[in-house]
């Protein structure tokens, strides 16, 4: 499969996440060319902040590898991590992110560009207008 297929998933766990009433943020962990995690945004569900669509993915993907550590993982998230998300992506030593929109408000590039673990390769834009499409329409239900 192709990194712009494994969008498309995280964009569906982001539809999800939307008909959910949540901020659309989906996620998928890759490893070895296999899904090992889907995840969407469950802050509002679980009533808690901390439930993130990549949190809930690397939690997902460390189960299912049996490990905490994720250095032959892809994680294709919809939108750019937010630092608390940048951190633990570092702490579980994913290789590679690939994220769509940008997060100029939150983003961990704004607030702590260097916050990845330094290996990590970070490819981002792919599917950039969909995911932001999605969070627009989102926000402008909310107003």
């Amino acid at each position: 499969m192709t990194d712009s297929q494994y969008m498309q998933m995280a964009l569906r766990e982001a539809q999800c996440a939307f008909d959910e009433g949540e901020v659309p943020v989906g996620a998928v962990v890759v490893c070895k060319d296999r899904v090992i995690a889907r995840a969407h945004n469950l802050t509002e569900t679980l009533n808690d902040v901390t439930a993130h669509a990549e949190m809930q993915a690397i939690t997902a993907a460390a189960n299912a590898l049996g490990g905490k550590y994720l250095t032959d993982c892809t994680l294709y998230v919809t939108v750019e991590p937010c630092v608390m998300c940048a951190g633990a992506i570092a702490w579980a030593q994913v290789s590679r992110v690939v994220f769509g929109a940008e997060d100029e408000k939150r983003g961990f590039r704004r607030y702590a560009p260097n916050a990845l673990h330094p290996k990590t390769v970070v490819e981002q834009g792919l599917m950039a207008d969909e995911a932001a499409a999605l969070m627009k329409e989102f926000f402008k239900q909310r107003r």
